[in-house]
């Protein structure tokens, strides 16, 4: 028997099995206990390496061991093997789920990953308590003369120790041969810093917490995730939304190119933290750089990184937050796409620091939006002094919507701009929100309704055009947000409502008015640079064979609102009292005129005409137009149309 024990553990199939199960239960507590690190990373691969390797032969160990020990006497030794071989088989078939997860789908169960250790842990407990005694009679064995068969023990325990010892030290050669990419870089030597030292991305606020320039490609490549199926959905719905086009816009590359030309390429940067951060953070705005942008993100704007990288928000705005440069899977930015295959493998299969460093309960706040949702310019702009400029933030926090302490009432930025949509994102799922469940099958729509949705028609954006058709159904109150059905309003954002005359008098003055109110903005209408983006009444006024007889808000050929209409706008100025009509803000000072919206609060857009003195019968009426009518001595009827524009 004892030659028979001998000759079994010396064989090849039961050293490299114990070996690999060693392996594999130490490196997989390793994985589980100590920090993210490219050790780590390369020890997942060689440990889900070595769990394919080990399933074979282990079945074959299992089975051999079973058939040679299956009429032995119940004992310790025989029921510790019993709990040993089921912990090991529940180890190896969790595993295989989870790697076939990891590879193919998009993300990694936390049932079975739970699973997966709690029978790593019974696997040490249950082989310990199998192993152990069979050491103390290999050692009593000794004492008694049968020295082989401590020996042979003894060189199972070496081989054992030699193979456990490779594979750690592979991952920690491997990591010492890799070369990450870089996060922190050098300003370029002509980089101005005009604004000081301390100050390396100023007059923006935005800074990184080492206040250093960031390689671009940390928070650029936000495609890569939607190309690597695991947030398709999200990307597609950010890919046309406003936060991605915010650098490319034509409309602010032009501002920001005469704002360099006038006040020099360092002013840009107060620009740069909100609607072009990888640039900023790139140190891209600066002397000597023609396009002030980066060629690395230049095209996604705010970036899935930029936001999800913040760590730090303040509400006096100007883009207030502190980016933290999150950390980088093995191969994340390479170019090949078969590292690119094996760095997603890594982040399903190892999703811990993904998680943490990107899944922020800082999103949920208003404040977090408030960063950049609020703007002002001060003396270090316009040489003057400090004014108030956008400000949805204070907008919002003085309303109706917020109610501070009771979510119940409150209507928050995310829940109007986010809505909740069906998903299978890995992201589906919220436990913190109050009205929300980690298993829902919801995400927050990425699409940011209801900002502008000329930009992406304008540059043929995919999807542009479901973008602008979902948007006018938002604005017009036909967008369902069934999460804040009970606390929001019905009807569309903002109504007009026509009041005319039930008759008038040929020749006599007829007055209509158009009520227009804010029903649902969290935030004055319209929002955002209103020296450049106006809101206007078109009011229409035919007879009965479709002749205008009075109108106010059309265009003309130019496509200018014509002179007098109705208008919600600002007209800035300058320290001279000139009209800053091309979005110079560094030259303002202040406001001559301006007329907006608040939330809840309504206006009235007053218009008169006289009645003409002849009128047909022949009846041509408009679709939903109000009408009136002339007194029964020159009868008629006369249609009405306004719009909201």
């Amino acid at each position: 028997m004892t030659d028979a024990r001998q000759e079994h553990w010396t064989g090849v199939i039961v050293w490299s099995v114990i070996g690999l199960l060693v392996f594999e239960t130490i490196s997989g507590v390793a994985i589980w206990l100590l920090p993210f690190s490219v050790s780590i990373q390369y020890l997942v691969l060689i440990h889900t390496a070595g769990g394919l390797l080990f399933t074979i032969p282990a079945l074959y160990y299992q089975i051999r061991h079973w058939y040679r020990l299956r009429n032995a006497t119940v004992g310790h030794s025989l029921v510790t093997g019993y709990l040993s071989t089921i912990a090991t088989l529940v180890a190896v078939v969790s595993g295989l789920i989870l790697t076939v997860q990891a590879i193919w789908g998009t993300r990694i169960s936390p049932l079975w990953d739970d699973v997966h250790l709690v029978s790593t842990i019974a696997v040490i407990a249950a082989v310990g308590g199998h192993l152990v005694p069979l050491v103390l009679v290999t050692r009593r064995a000794a004492r008694k003369g049968h020295g082989g068969l401590f020996a042979a023990a003894r060189k199972l325990g070496a081989r054992t120790t030699v193979l456990t010892a490779l594979g750690m030290l592979l991952a920690v050669v491997a990591a010492q041969v890799t070369q990450t990419p870089a996060v922190d870089i050098d300003f370029p030597e002509d980089y101005s810093l005009l604004y000081g030292e301390d100050r390396p991305f100023a007059p923006s606020l935005a800074r990184t917490d080492t206040n250093r320039p960031l390689d671009p490609s940390v928070l650029a490549g936000s495609q890569g995730c939607g190309y690597s199926g695991c947030h398709s959905e999200i990307t597609a719905e950010w890919e046309v939304s406003a936060h991605r086009w915010s650098a490319m816009d034509p409309v602010f590359q032009r501002i920001q190119g005469v704002m360099a030309d006038q006040n020099g390429p360092e002013s840009t940067r107060y620009c740069g933290g909100c609607h072009d951060p990888i640039s900023l953070f790139a140190g891209a705005k600066n002397l000597f750089s023609d396009s002030l942008s980066h060629t690395v993100g230049y095209d996604e704007g705010v970036s899935c990184l930029t936001c999800h990288a913040v760590e730090e928000t303040d509400v006096q705005g100007n883009a207030d937050y502190t980016v933290s440069a999150p950390p980088r899977y093995l191969f994340e930015v390479s170019p090949s796409h078969a590292l690119q295959r094996v760095s997603r493998f890594l982040i399903r299969a190892y999703p811990r620091t993904h998680k943490e460093s990107l899944q922020k309960t800082l999103f949920k706040a208003p404040e977090f939006c408030a960063a950049c949702h609020k703007q002002f310019i001060d003396e270090e702009i316009n040489q003057v002094g400090w004014v108030q400029l956008q400000n949805q933030y204070d907008n919002w926090r003085k309303s109706r919507w917020n109610h501070p302490g009771d979510p119940t009432k409150t209507v928050e930025c995310r829940e109007c701009h986010m809505p909740l949509v069906n998903s299978f994102d890995p992201a589906s799922g919220d436990g913190a929100d109050y009205n929300r469940s980690t298993d829902d099958g919801k995400h927050r729509s990425h699409r940011f309704l209801g900002a502008n949705q000329f930009m992406p028609a304008h540059l043929e954006l995919p999807g542009a055009d479901e973008q602008i058709r979902l948007t006018e159904s938002w604005l017009r109150g036909d967008f369902e947000i069934p999460e804040i059905r009970d606390k929001w309003r019905d009807g569309p954002a903002v109504p007009i409502q026509l009041v005319v005359p039930p008759e008038i008098a040929p020749g006599q003055q007829a007055d209509i008015a158009v009520l227009i109110s804010n029903n649902k903005l969290g935030h004055e209408f319209p929002t955002g640079p209103l020296d450049i983006i106006q809101a206007w009444i078109e009011i229409i006024v035919r007879d009965e064979v479709g002749d205008v007889v009075f109108q106010s808000g059309t265009l003309d050929e130019r496509d200018y609102i014509e002179p007098g209409s109705f208008l919600f706008k600002a007209e800035p100025v300058d320290r001279y009292g000139n009209l800053i009509d091309r979005h110079n803000l560094w030259e303002m000072v202040g406001v001559r005129y301006r007329r907006s919206l608040y939330p809840g609060f309504d206006d009235q857009a007053m218009f008169s005409f006289q009645c003409p003195t002849s009128a047909t019968k022949e009846s041509k009426p408009l679709d939903e137009q109000t009408d009136f009518s002339l007194p029964a001595q020159r009868e008629g009827t006369l249609f009405v149309s306004a719009r909201l524009l």
